[in-house]
Protein backbone atom coordinates (compact mmCIF):
# COMPACT_ATOMS: atom_id res chain seq x y z
CA UNK A 1 0.00 0.00 0.00
CA UNK A 2 0.84 3.32 -0.84
CA UNK A 3 2.35 5.32 2.57
CA UNK A 4 -0.23 8.19 2.41
CA UNK A 5 -3.18 5.34 1.86
CA UNK A 6 -1.91 3.82 4.64
CA UNK A 7 -1.61 7.16 6.85
CA UNK A 8 -5.25 8.01 5.63
CA UNK A 9 -6.24 4.29 6.53
CA UNK A 10 -4.73 4.70 9.96
CA UNK A 11 -6.42 8.15 10.70
CA UNK A 12 -9.93 6.77 9.50
CA UNK A 13 -11.01 9.01 7.22
CA UNK A 14 -12.59 7.94 3.50
CA UNK A 15 -10.17 7.56 0.55
CA UNK A 16 -11.59 7.41 -3.11
CA UNK A 17 -10.66 4.10 -4.83
CA UNK A 18 -8.34 5.99 -7.10
CA UNK A 19 -6.07 6.55 -4.62
CA UNK A 20 -5.92 3.12 -3.19
CA UNK A 21 -5.09 1.70 -6.32
CA UNK A 22 -1.31 1.39 -7.19
CA UNK A 23 -0.22 3.48 -10.53
CA UNK A 24 0.75 0.63 -13.19
CA UNK A 25 4.94 0.59 -13.11
CA UNK A 26 6.03 2.30 -16.47
CA UNK A 27 7.10 0.21 -18.78
CA UNK A 28 10.22 1.92 -20.29
CA UNK A 29 11.53 -1.06 -22.76
CA UNK A 30 8.24 -1.43 -24.43
CA UNK A 31 8.46 2.45 -24.50
CA UNK A 32 11.69 2.23 -26.19
CA UNK A 33 10.60 -0.15 -28.49
CA UNK A 34 7.79 1.53 -29.87
CA UNK A 35 10.66 4.85 -30.53
CA UNK A 36 12.72 2.38 -32.35
CA UNK A 37 9.90 1.00 -34.61
CA UNK A 38 9.15 4.79 -35.35
CA UNK A 39 12.09 5.94 -36.78
CA UNK A 40 14.92 3.95 -37.95
CA UNK A 41 18.01 2.76 -35.56
CA UNK A 42 21.12 3.47 -37.50
CA UNK A 43 24.18 2.17 -35.98
CA UNK A 44 27.44 3.54 -37.28
CA UNK A 45 29.94 0.61 -36.92
CA UNK A 46 29.32 -3.35 -37.07
CA UNK A 47 32.37 -5.86 -37.81
CA UNK A 48 30.48 -8.46 -39.16
CA UNK A 49 31.98 -8.61 -42.51
CA UNK A 50 35.71 -8.87 -40.98
CA UNK A 51 34.37 -12.21 -38.78
CA UNK A 52 33.33 -13.79 -42.24
CA UNK A 53 37.38 -13.27 -43.66
CA UNK A 54 38.40 -14.09 -40.48
CA UNK A 55 36.19 -17.36 -39.84
CA UNK A 56 35.02 -18.42 -43.35
CA UNK A 57 37.76 -16.58 -45.85
CA UNK A 58 34.87 -14.52 -47.66
CA UNK A 59 32.90 -17.94 -48.36
CA UNK A 60 29.49 -16.37 -47.28
CA UNK A 61 27.81 -20.26 -47.15
CA UNK A 62 30.08 -21.36 -44.16
CA UNK A 63 27.92 -18.85 -41.60
CA UNK A 64 24.54 -19.13 -41.32
CA UNK A 65 23.63 -15.24 -40.64
CA UNK A 66 19.96 -16.53 -40.81
CA UNK A 67 20.76 -18.35 -37.61
CA UNK A 68 22.30 -18.28 -34.18
CA UNK A 69 25.70 -17.47 -34.34
CA UNK A 70 25.98 -17.35 -30.52
CA UNK A 71 26.77 -21.46 -31.12
CA UNK A 72 29.88 -20.46 -33.16
CA UNK A 73 32.98 -20.38 -30.82
CA UNK A 74 33.50 -18.04 -30.41
CA UNK A 75 30.01 -16.26 -30.77
CA UNK A 76 29.13 -13.78 -32.59
CA UNK A 77 27.65 -10.25 -31.43
CA UNK A 78 25.12 -10.64 -34.66
CA UNK A 79 22.70 -12.24 -36.59
CA UNK A 80 19.40 -11.38 -38.34
CA UNK A 81 17.14 -12.58 -35.86
CA UNK A 82 18.96 -10.90 -33.17
CA UNK A 83 19.49 -7.60 -35.31
CA UNK A 84 15.26 -7.79 -35.94
CA UNK A 85 14.69 -8.08 -32.18
CA UNK A 86 17.02 -4.77 -31.16
CA UNK A 87 14.87 -3.16 -33.67
CA UNK A 88 17.89 -2.24 -36.00
CA UNK A 89 16.91 -0.37 -39.23
CA UNK A 90 19.65 0.82 -40.32
CA UNK A 91 22.94 -0.85 -40.24
CA UNK A 92 26.75 0.70 -41.62
CA UNK A 93 28.73 -2.34 -42.44
CA UNK A 94 32.29 -1.80 -41.53
CA UNK A 95 34.55 -2.99 -44.34
CA UNK A 96 37.59 -2.82 -42.68
CA UNK A 97 41.11 -3.73 -43.69
CA UNK A 98 43.81 -3.65 -41.27
CA UNK A 99 46.40 -1.15 -41.67
CA UNK A 100 49.29 -3.92 -42.09
CA UNK A 101 47.24 -4.77 -45.35
CA UNK A 102 48.88 -1.40 -47.01
CA UNK A 103 50.03 -0.63 -50.46
CA UNK A 104 47.84 -2.55 -53.53
CA UNK A 105 47.63 -5.53 -51.16
CA UNK A 106 45.26 -3.51 -48.81
CA UNK A 107 43.27 -1.97 -51.96
CA UNK A 108 42.48 -5.57 -52.99
CA UNK A 109 41.63 -6.34 -49.57
CA UNK A 110 39.27 -3.48 -49.48
CA UNK A 111 37.44 -4.54 -52.84
CA UNK A 112 37.01 -7.94 -50.96
CA UNK A 113 35.58 -6.50 -48.61
CA UNK A 114 33.23 -4.74 -50.03
CA UNK A 115 32.16 -7.89 -52.32
CA UNK A 116 31.56 -9.53 -49.33
CA UNK A 117 29.71 -7.29 -47.74
CA UNK A 118 27.43 -6.80 -50.61
CA UNK A 119 26.55 -10.42 -51.19
CA UNK A 120 26.41 -10.62 -47.72
CA UNK A 121 23.34 -8.11 -47.84
CA UNK A 122 21.84 -9.33 -50.99
CA UNK A 123 21.68 -12.95 -49.89
CA UNK A 124 19.07 -12.18 -47.07
CA UNK A 125 15.66 -10.51 -47.61
CA UNK A 126 15.83 -9.02 -44.56
CA UNK A 127 18.46 -6.89 -45.59
CA UNK A 128 18.23 -3.85 -48.27
CA UNK A 129 21.69 -2.33 -50.05
CA UNK A 130 20.97 1.53 -49.80
CA UNK A 131 23.41 4.48 -50.23
CA UNK A 132 21.57 7.76 -49.34
CA UNK A 133 19.19 8.78 -47.19
CA UNK A 134 15.90 8.52 -49.23
CA UNK A 135 16.60 4.52 -49.75
CA UNK A 136 17.35 4.22 -46.13
CA UNK A 137 14.09 5.47 -45.00
CA UNK A 138 12.39 3.89 -47.49
CA UNK A 139 14.00 0.56 -46.95
CA UNK A 140 12.76 0.84 -43.28
CA UNK A 141 9.31 2.09 -44.07
CA UNK A 142 9.12 -1.24 -45.95
CA UNK A 143 10.34 -3.63 -42.82
CA UNK A 144 14.44 -4.00 -44.08
CA UNK A 145 17.38 -3.24 -42.13
CA UNK A 146 18.67 -0.73 -44.69
CA UNK A 147 22.33 -1.73 -45.08
CA UNK A 148 25.30 0.89 -45.68
CA UNK A 149 28.93 0.12 -46.20
CA UNK A 150 31.76 2.47 -44.30
CA UNK A 151 35.54 1.78 -45.32
CA UNK A 152 37.75 1.66 -41.94
CA UNK A 153 40.82 3.32 -42.89
CA UNK A 154 42.16 5.42 -45.63
CA UNK A 155 45.57 3.46 -46.15
CA UNK A 156 43.25 1.63 -48.39
CA UNK A 157 43.43 4.13 -51.10
CA UNK A 158 47.13 3.96 -51.64
CA UNK A 159 47.26 7.43 -51.74
CA UNK A 160 45.02 7.63 -54.92
CA UNK A 161 42.11 10.10 -55.15
CA UNK A 162 40.76 7.86 -57.98
CA UNK A 163 40.89 5.24 -55.80
CA UNK A 164 38.50 6.77 -53.25
CA UNK A 165 36.12 7.92 -55.90
CA UNK A 166 35.89 4.17 -57.07
CA UNK A 167 35.08 2.68 -53.64
CA UNK A 168 32.41 5.44 -53.16
CA UNK A 169 31.13 4.25 -56.43
CA UNK A 170 31.23 0.76 -55.15
CA UNK A 171 28.50 2.06 -52.45
CA UNK A 172 31.07 2.78 -49.58
CA UNK A 173 29.42 5.84 -48.07
CA UNK A 174 31.60 6.94 -45.35
CA UNK A 175 35.42 6.52 -44.55
CA UNK A 176 37.59 6.90 -41.36
CA UNK A 177 40.41 8.63 -42.34
CA UNK A 178 43.01 6.66 -40.32
CA UNK A 179 43.19 3.13 -37.94
CA UNK A 180 45.23 2.79 -35.24
CA UNK A 181 48.37 3.72 -37.49
CA UNK A 182 48.69 7.28 -39.26
CA UNK A 183 48.40 7.18 -43.36
CA UNK A 184 50.73 9.35 -45.37
CA UNK A 185 48.62 12.19 -44.80
CA UNK A 186 46.62 12.17 -41.29
CA UNK A 187 47.85 11.63 -38.19
CA UNK A 188 46.03 8.86 -35.74
CA UNK A 189 44.91 8.67 -31.94
CA UNK A 190 46.87 5.94 -31.58
CA UNK A 191 50.35 6.55 -33.19
CA UNK A 192 52.99 9.00 -33.30
CA UNK A 193 52.75 12.35 -34.90
CA UNK A 194 53.90 12.51 -37.95
CA UNK A 195 51.77 15.67 -40.02
CA UNK A 196 50.32 17.64 -36.97
CA UNK A 197 47.01 16.39 -38.29
CA UNK A 198 45.97 16.79 -41.50
CA UNK A 199 48.54 17.23 -44.41
CA UNK A 200 47.83 19.13 -47.46
CA UNK A 201 47.19 16.07 -49.68
CA UNK A 202 44.89 15.11 -46.71
CA UNK A 203 43.08 18.60 -47.31
CA UNK A 204 42.57 17.21 -50.93
CA UNK A 205 41.09 14.19 -49.95
CA UNK A 206 38.13 15.81 -47.99
CA UNK A 207 37.63 18.49 -50.52
CA UNK A 208 36.66 15.51 -53.09
CA UNK A 209 35.06 13.47 -49.94
CA UNK A 210 32.79 16.46 -49.74
CA UNK A 211 31.99 16.62 -53.51
CA UNK A 212 31.06 13.44 -54.24
CA UNK A 213 28.90 13.55 -50.61
CA UNK A 214 30.89 10.92 -48.78
CA UNK A 215 31.04 11.28 -45.40
CA UNK A 216 34.42 12.15 -43.20
CA UNK A 217 34.34 9.76 -40.11
CA UNK A 218 36.67 11.12 -37.36
CA UNK A 219 36.86 7.52 -35.27
CA UNK A 220 40.41 6.39 -34.73
CA UNK A 221 41.82 10.25 -35.67
CA UNK A 222 44.48 12.37 -33.96
CA UNK A 223 42.22 15.65 -32.66
CA UNK A 224 44.86 17.69 -34.15
CA UNK A 225 43.47 16.14 -37.30
CA UNK A 226 39.54 16.20 -36.08
CA UNK A 227 40.66 19.92 -35.62
CA UNK A 228 41.88 20.58 -39.31
CA UNK A 229 39.30 18.45 -40.74
CA UNK A 230 37.08 20.89 -38.84
CA UNK A 231 38.97 23.44 -40.34
CA UNK A 232 38.39 22.62 -44.21
CA UNK A 233 35.44 20.84 -44.43
CA UNK A 234 32.31 21.63 -46.75
CA UNK A 235 30.05 19.14 -45.20
CA UNK A 236 29.06 17.81 -41.52
CA UNK A 237 31.28 14.85 -40.38
CA UNK A 238 30.71 11.84 -38.09
CA UNK A 239 32.55 10.18 -35.52
CA UNK A 240 31.25 6.59 -36.66
CA UNK A 241 32.71 4.80 -33.25
CA UNK A 242 33.57 7.27 -30.13
CA UNK A 243 32.65 8.73 -27.31
CA UNK A 244 33.51 11.57 -25.02
CA UNK A 245 36.84 11.90 -23.53
CA UNK A 246 35.22 14.36 -20.78
CA UNK A 247 34.03 11.01 -19.55
CA UNK A 248 36.71 8.70 -20.28
CA UNK A 249 40.08 9.26 -21.16
CA UNK A 250 40.80 7.26 -23.99
CA UNK A 251 43.00 8.71 -27.12
CA UNK A 252 39.88 7.06 -29.23
CA UNK A 253 37.46 9.31 -27.50
CA UNK A 254 36.65 13.20 -29.06
CA UNK A 255 37.96 15.66 -26.50
CA UNK A 256 35.69 19.00 -25.15
CA UNK A 257 37.21 21.07 -27.51
CA UNK A 258 35.99 19.66 -31.00
CA UNK A 259 32.68 18.27 -29.26
CA UNK A 260 32.44 22.19 -28.87
CA UNK A 261 33.12 22.47 -32.57
CA UNK A 262 30.47 20.22 -33.69
CA UNK A 263 27.25 22.78 -33.51
CA UNK A 264 29.15 24.75 -35.86
CA UNK A 265 29.43 21.95 -38.53
CA UNK A 266 26.46 19.55 -37.94
CA UNK A 267 28.49 16.98 -36.98
CA UNK A 268 27.20 13.58 -35.00
CA UNK A 269 29.00 11.28 -32.50
CA UNK A 270 27.80 8.23 -32.46
CA UNK A 271 28.45 6.94 -29.00
CA UNK A 272 30.29 3.51 -28.79
CA UNK A 273 29.77 0.24 -26.24
CA UNK A 274 33.66 -0.28 -26.35
CA UNK A 275 34.69 -1.09 -22.33
CA UNK A 276 37.61 1.03 -22.56
CA UNK A 277 36.58 3.72 -24.19
CA UNK A 278 33.06 4.03 -21.70
CA UNK A 279 35.03 3.06 -18.46
CA UNK A 280 37.77 4.53 -17.34
CA UNK A 281 38.10 1.60 -14.75
CA UNK A 282 38.20 -0.40 -17.33
CA UNK A 283 40.65 1.73 -19.58
CA UNK A 284 43.00 2.18 -15.88
CA UNK A 285 42.42 -1.66 -15.46
CA UNK A 286 44.35 -2.38 -19.20
CA UNK A 287 47.36 0.46 -18.67
CA UNK A 288 48.40 -1.21 -15.01
CA UNK A 289 47.77 -4.65 -17.50
CA UNK A 290 50.47 -3.82 -19.76
CA UNK A 291 52.42 -1.97 -17.38
CA UNK A 292 53.06 -5.20 -15.33
CA UNK A 293 53.07 -7.04 -19.16
CA UNK A 294 56.43 -5.01 -19.42
CA UNK A 295 57.74 -4.76 -15.82
CA UNK A 296 57.43 -8.80 -16.65
CA UNK A 297 59.16 -9.14 -20.00
CA UNK A 298 61.84 -6.98 -18.93
CA UNK A 299 62.55 -9.15 -15.44
CA UNK A 300 62.47 -11.99 -17.35
CA UNK A 301 64.12 -11.76 -20.86
CA UNK A 302 64.00 -14.83 -23.26
CA UNK A 303 61.70 -16.38 -21.12
CA UNK A 304 58.31 -16.09 -21.89
CA UNK A 305 56.56 -18.65 -20.07
CA UNK A 306 57.25 -16.89 -16.82
CA UNK A 307 56.09 -13.69 -18.04
CA UNK A 308 52.94 -15.44 -19.03
CA UNK A 309 52.55 -17.41 -15.16
CA UNK A 310 53.18 -13.98 -13.79
CA UNK A 311 50.53 -12.01 -15.93
CA UNK A 312 48.29 -15.10 -15.39
CA UNK A 313 48.61 -14.44 -11.47
CA UNK A 314 48.51 -10.33 -11.89
CA UNK A 315 45.25 -11.37 -13.48
CA UNK A 316 43.77 -13.43 -10.86
CA UNK A 317 44.96 -10.60 -8.13
CA UNK A 318 43.60 -8.15 -10.52
CA UNK A 319 40.09 -9.11 -12.00
CA UNK A 320 39.02 -7.11 -14.63
CA UNK A 321 36.31 -4.61 -14.12
CA UNK A 322 32.94 -4.68 -16.66
CA UNK A 323 31.93 -1.86 -18.34
CA UNK A 324 27.95 -0.92 -18.07
CA UNK A 325 25.24 -0.06 -20.09
CA UNK A 326 24.88 3.08 -17.67
CA UNK A 327 28.34 3.78 -18.25
CA UNK A 328 26.94 4.31 -22.11
CA UNK A 329 24.22 6.32 -21.30
CA UNK A 330 26.78 8.79 -19.23
CA UNK A 331 28.73 9.60 -22.60
CA UNK A 332 25.57 10.63 -23.88
CA UNK A 333 24.58 12.37 -20.52
CA UNK A 334 27.69 14.11 -21.28
CA UNK A 335 27.52 14.76 -24.90
CA UNK A 336 24.02 16.28 -24.47
CA UNK A 337 24.65 18.48 -21.61
CA UNK A 338 27.86 19.89 -23.32
CA UNK A 339 26.51 20.42 -26.81
CA UNK A 340 22.84 18.79 -27.36
CA UNK A 341 21.11 15.57 -28.58
CA UNK A 342 21.42 17.24 -32.23
CA UNK A 343 24.54 15.52 -32.40
CA UNK A 344 24.81 12.38 -30.95
CA UNK A 345 24.25 8.49 -32.44
CA UNK A 346 24.91 5.31 -31.93
CA UNK A 347 28.01 3.08 -32.86
CA UNK A 348 28.12 -0.56 -30.96
CA UNK A 349 31.20 -1.51 -32.82
CA UNK A 350 29.77 -5.08 -32.45
CA UNK A 351 31.91 -8.10 -33.55
CA UNK A 352 34.90 -5.97 -33.58
CA UNK A 353 35.92 -6.60 -29.97
CA UNK A 354 36.04 -9.26 -27.83
CA UNK A 355 33.73 -7.92 -24.83
CA UNK A 356 30.90 -5.71 -24.41
CA UNK A 357 28.96 -3.52 -21.77
CA UNK A 358 26.83 -5.59 -19.23
CA UNK A 359 23.60 -4.80 -20.86
CA UNK A 360 24.73 -4.60 -24.48
CA UNK A 361 26.28 -8.17 -24.84
CA UNK A 362 24.61 -8.25 -28.46
CA UNK A 363 22.97 -5.76 -30.98
CA UNK A 364 19.58 -7.52 -29.65
CA UNK A 365 19.95 -5.00 -26.60
CA UNK A 366 19.86 -1.62 -28.15
CA UNK A 367 16.06 -0.81 -27.07
CA UNK A 368 17.39 -1.70 -23.33
CA UNK A 369 20.30 1.33 -24.08
CA UNK A 370 16.89 3.40 -24.98
CA UNK A 371 14.64 2.30 -22.14
CA UNK A 372 17.89 3.38 -19.65
CA UNK A 373 17.52 6.70 -21.24
CA UNK A 374 13.73 7.25 -20.85
CA UNK A 375 14.72 6.21 -17.28
CA UNK A 376 16.87 9.30 -17.39
CA UNK A 377 14.19 11.82 -18.39
CA UNK A 378 14.83 11.87 -22.34
CA UNK A 379 11.92 13.05 -24.56
CA UNK A 380 10.29 11.10 -26.98
CA UNK A 381 11.63 13.22 -29.50
CA UNK A 382 15.07 13.89 -28.72
CA UNK A 383 15.90 9.81 -28.81
CA UNK A 384 14.17 9.59 -32.10
CA UNK A 385 17.69 12.04 -32.88
CA UNK A 386 19.78 9.97 -31.10
CA UNK A 387 18.09 7.06 -32.74
CA UNK A 388 18.69 8.40 -36.44
CA UNK A 389 17.30 11.24 -37.54
CA UNK A 390 20.43 12.98 -36.71
CA UNK A 391 22.86 11.04 -38.93
CA UNK A 392 19.81 10.91 -41.86
CA UNK A 393 20.00 14.73 -41.54
CA UNK A 394 24.12 14.58 -42.00
CA UNK A 395 23.43 12.46 -44.87
CA UNK A 396 21.18 14.50 -46.66
CA UNK A 397 23.44 17.35 -45.90
CA UNK A 398 26.45 15.76 -47.64
CA UNK A 399 24.12 14.69 -50.55
CA UNK A 400 22.74 18.28 -50.92
CA UNK A 401 26.29 19.86 -51.04
CA UNK A 402 27.38 16.91 -53.36
CA UNK A 403 24.58 17.61 -55.46
CA UNK A 404 25.01 21.32 -55.57
CA UNK A 405 28.20 20.87 -56.48
CA UNK A 406 27.96 18.76 -59.55
CA UNK A 407 24.91 21.65 -60.74
CA UNK A 408 28.06 24.40 -60.56
CA UNK A 409 29.94 22.14 -62.39
CA UNK A 410 32.76 21.53 -59.89
CA UNK A 411 35.26 19.00 -61.07
CA UNK A 412 36.79 16.26 -59.55
CA UNK A 413 39.93 16.57 -57.28
CA UNK A 414 42.96 15.97 -59.86
CA UNK A 415 46.29 16.03 -57.61
CA UNK A 416 48.35 13.09 -56.49
CA UNK A 417 50.55 13.26 -53.53
CA UNK A 418 53.58 13.75 -54.78
CA UNK A 419 52.07 16.82 -55.80
CA UNK A 420 53.05 18.06 -52.37
CA UNK A 421 56.16 18.62 -50.50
Amino acid sequence: MHRMTALLVAAGLAISPVLVAEKAPRDYRAEAIDILESVPLIDGHNDVPWQYRQRADNRLGEIDFAGDTRELDPPMHTDIPRLLEGRVGGQFWSVYVPPAMDGPEGTRAQLEQIDAARRLIASHDELRFVETADELEAAFEEGHIASLLGMEGGHVLDNSIATLRTFYALGARYMTLTHWQNTDWADAATDDPEHDGLSAFGEAIIEEMNRIGMLVDLSHVAPSTMHDVLDVTEAPVIFSHSSAMGVTDHSRNVPDDVLDRLPENGGVVMVTFVPSFVSEAVREHGAKRAAERARLEALYIGRPQRVEAGLEAWDDANPEPRATLADVADHIDYIRDRIGVEYIGIGGDYDGITSLPEGLEDVSTYPDLFAELLRRGYEREELKKIAGLNVLRVMRANEAFAAEQTEKGRRPVDVRIDDFD
